[in-house]
């Protein structure tokens, strides 16, 4: 079994999710856990709520920028609705990228272009990862912090497993998968407007989601300093996005323990902090609920126009 068959499992990532947060259980107990729930403030949530619009709106803007510097047109409405309903499928569904996937396929109809409007996709999500780790590495520099180190380690040894998957899929036809990659990049780098937009729109969506984390932070730790505050919403942000997640569960709740730990702060307090953040942040996409209600419509809508015939086979 291929390592990219592994991340994309649904049953993987469960298995990954579960035995994170079993491991936490218990080692700490399930009093973090239980703190984690009874903290949640309705406050948080409407914080979490409010930001996670802009954040879905930067998204919208991102995806619409790239994808017309790729020659697909998305307008920003339908782009809105369609990330809104992405991450709520997402967190529902088992393979944690289901969501994308609707979206990539959706546009795919609209523009008769699947291949086309899968890599738009693709490439905003890419794009998104890619500054908020530089985000990341660049408060940790400034910031003099004391997780640089192993976050960079992290980040060599990712970077070699993922070159020795490239360098083993050439005979897959890996040179012409790599020449679309170049292509594409080329293509983004001609549209220095596309640059500006990703970046800023990125920017925004990580700090939107980092704000929501130093108000968990806050809510469950007090007053933690700037200097190990940045650092922490960060690198747990960073922890959500590891591929094994579901819905943001399970690595997340691991780095934010070993985050604390690292800074001399209690483990336990990182894992209630992750837990409040990841409860505020699933409540948050409930609106996106409402985004589903158009596409059932419209299926519906399509049946009835069908021939008798069609609807029955």
């Amino acid at each position: 079994m291929r390592m990219s068959a592994v991340l994309v499992s649904p049953w993987a990532r469960w298995a990954v999710a579960a035995v994170v947060i079993t491991a936490l259980a218990l080692r700490f107990g399930g009093a973090p856990f239980v703190e984690g729930v009874r903290a949640l403030d309705p406050w948080l949530v409407l914080l979490a709520l409010t930001l996670t619009a802009v954040a879905t709106l930067c998204c919208a803007w991102r995806w619409q920028a790239v994808a017309g510097a790729l020659g697909v047109a998305v307008p920003l409405s339908a782009a809105f609705a369609a990330c809104y309903r992405s991450q709520l499928l997402n967190v529902a569904l088992p393979a944690g990228v289901l969501g994308d996937v609707d979206r990539a396929v959706g546009l795919g109809r609209r523009v008769g272009r699947p291949g086309r409007a899968a890599g738009t996709v693709l490439w905003e999500r890419g794009i998104g990862l890619v500054v908020q780790v530089v985000v990341t590495v660049l408060a940790l520099v400034l910031l003099q912090s004391p997780l640089l180190a192993p976050i960079l380690l992290v980040g060599v040894v990712v970077a070699a497993v993922l070159g020795v998957l490239l360098t083993g899929g050439r005979r897959l036809g890996l040179r012409a998968a790599v020449r679309v990659v170049v292509d594409d990049v080329r293509r983004l780098l001609d549209a220095p407007r596309t640059t500006v937009i990703a970046g800023a729109a990125s920017f925004g969506v990580t700090a939107c989601h980092a704000v929501v984390m130093a108000a968990a932070v806050h809510l469950t730790a007090g007053d933690v300093p700037v200097q190990q505050l940045a650092p922490l919403v960060l690198v747990v942000q960073l922890g959500s996005a590891v591929p094994t997640n579901v819905g943001g569960w399970g690595p997340r709740e691991g780095v934010a323990a070993w985050a604390y730990g690292a800074l001399g702060l209690d483990p336990a307090a990182g894992i209630t902090a992750s837990v409040v953040y990841g409860l505020a942040a699933t409540l948050a996409i409930a609106p996106a609920a409402v985004a589903l209600v158009p596409r059932a419509g419209s299926r519906r809508r399509v049946a009835a126009q069908a021939p008798e015939g069609a609807r029955l086979g």
